[in-house]
């Protein structure tokens, strides 16, 4: 008697070829609807699994599978004398090869869609067979990936299908926990349930394997959520090599920074972190701006654009001394990328992307622990009313510049400071271990430009000290959360040394 393989996919790239493949094997196919009738188009043999059950396809096309005659064949042991009896005398014949993929549901819902059409696109069926045929590996091939065909195909040549099950096996599980987590994510939603619920279903496929992870003996890939918003992981690459693993964190920094800010913006981020952001009537005049902060960090450095580059801002990113990493922008005009390539050495190592502005409401994050994750809402400042606590009020010009460097500090490292104006970040303190150094370090930086420049601070003061700092190097007006135990000793010693101060309410840690 012929072994029998199923075949009922989505996906039918491949499909005509690997029916015909195993029916020039010895097996014959059963399959479903608009498989069956795509390989009986490409004059491969198939019979219906409606001819298998004995019943049609019922309640439109939600019952086809479900039968003893498809579960018991995948299902049964035919290694067990008991399992071979109860077959026999069910005159259930075994499947050895099964062929499904589950696509639809992410189509569906990732395009133009309500509630009753996600819901039919969940399929039942097919899962059910996966899983049925998976925890039988020992006895069943599984295939749910169209690239593993031809490798099926082989072994069965070779003899050596038996080796190549249990892999089979692995995949087709992640197959079914991927949809379900779509499914899950949706609903979840659909339903106005919390995204932090009692289990955490995340549904990632990988795009592209990495060279090396942040380090070189490490190993890393990139993975998109295709429920989530597009970001630099989704972004054209227009020119260049592929992106490393770090090239992605910088790059995701200075997208998500640049997209914050108004007008026409460049933030240059080195490591993590900004060395540089600028606001200015162009584009290349920005950039120029934003490089004035810390030239010798920009130097390798992400700069990314909240808009789209023309051919101005690429001549001033080609100017001699300058090299950049990565540049991001919703688009490159065609002079733009141009200039780039016809740079010598340096346009052919950088990578140029355009991509999606993210959306401003709130998404989950996450950050792996060992056996375990941190999951949290990205931090999305609430813009809510600031409180002036000292006696002197801030100016327009002030609160402008306040504004501003408000923004910055939320994506600098914790302890975060930063010193600037209403236009462009002066100085940096970013992750040190005490606040009152991290705004030493970012006075040092800013140099004769502090005097008159503003300070914002992720966190409250513990202690005047920083203040009293910053106003001895000239700093003006100070932004900060507010919430410490000795805020009246800060509010005080800002009294005292003539400053402005706004307290916000709102922290912005960023470890």
């Amino acid at each position: 008697m012929k072994p029998r393989a199923l075949i009922s996919v989505t996906d039918k790239a491949g499909v005509r070829e690997f029916a015909r493949g195993l029916v020039q094997r010895g097996f014959e196919v059963i399959s479903t609807g608009g498989t069956a009738k795509d390989i009986r188009d490409a004059g491969v043999p198939v019979t219906d699994v409606a001819e298998v059950t004995g019943f049609p396809e019922m309640l439109d096309g939600r019952v086809k599978t479900l039968h003893p005659m498809v579960h018991g064949g995948l299902l049964g042991d035919v290694r067990l004398a008991s399992h071979q009896q109860q077959m026999e005398n069910a005159g259930i014949r075994p499947i050895s090869v099964l062929a499904v993929n589950l696509y639809a549901f992410e189509k569906t819902v990732t395009g133009k869609h309500d509630l009753e059409q996600a819901i039919e696109s969940i399929d039942i069926g097919g899962p059910a067979m996966i899983r049925a045929a998976a925890k039988n590996w020992a006895n069943v091939a599984v295939v749910v990936d169209p690239s593993d065909y031809l490798a099926v195909l082989e072994a069965i040549d070779r003899g050596t299908l038996g080796e190549l099950r249990l892999k089979l096996c692995a995949k087709a599980f992640r197959h079914t926990a991927f949809c379900d987590s779509m499914i899950a994510r949706y609903l979840t939603q659909a339903a106005g349930d919390s995204a932090l619920a009692e289990t955490l279903t995340i549904g990632q496929r990988k795009v592209k394997e990495l060279r090396y992870g942040e380090n070189p003996h490490q190993q890393g890939a990139v993975y998109v959520d295709p429920l989530g918003t597009p970001g630099v992981e989704s972004a054209t690459l227009h020119w260049g090599k592929e992106l490393g693993y770090n090239n992605y964190l910088d790059a995701e920094a200075a997208w998500e920074l640049v997209n914050d800010l108004p007008g026409t913006a460049c933030a240059i981020i080195k490591h993590g972190n900004p060395c540089g952001v600028a606001i200015a009537s162009t584009f290349g005049d920005a950039y120029r701006l934003a490089k004035q902060c810390d030239p010798v960090s920009a130097f390798g450095g992400v700069a990314a654009f909240n808009g789209r580059i023309d051919i101005g801002a690429a001549q001033a990113m080609v100017e001699k001394g300058n090299f950049l990493e990565v540049v991001v922008g919703t688009g490159f005009d065609p002079e733009a990328l141009q200039a780039f390539k016809e740079r010598s050495g340096w346009g052919q190592d950088v990578r140029l992307l355009s991509a999606e502005p993210p959306p401003s409401q709130a998404a989950l994050t996450v950050r792996g622990l060992r056996g375990g994750w941190l999951v949290q809402e990205t931090d999305e400042d609430p813009r809510g009313e600031w409180r002036v606590v000292t006696k002197a009020k801030p100016t327009p010009e002030q609160t402008a510049a306040l504004r501003l460097q408000w923004i910055l500090v939320q994506h600098i490292k914790s302890n975060a400071i930063c010193v600037g104006d209403d236009k462009a970040l002066f100085g940096v303190g970013a992750g040190q271990m005490n606040r009152v150094q991290s705004v030493r370090l970012a006075l040092e930086q800013a140099g004769v430009r502090a005097r008159g420049a503003v300070l914002a601070s992720d966190a409250f003061f513990p202690f005047p000290d920083s203040v009293e700092t910053a106003a001895q190097a000239g700093i003006s007006a100070i932004v900060q959360p507010g919430g410490s135990k000795k805020d009246a000793e800060v509010i005080e010693a800002a009294d005292r040394m003539g400053l402005a101060m706004c307290f916000t309410g709102v922290r912005h840690f960023r470890h």
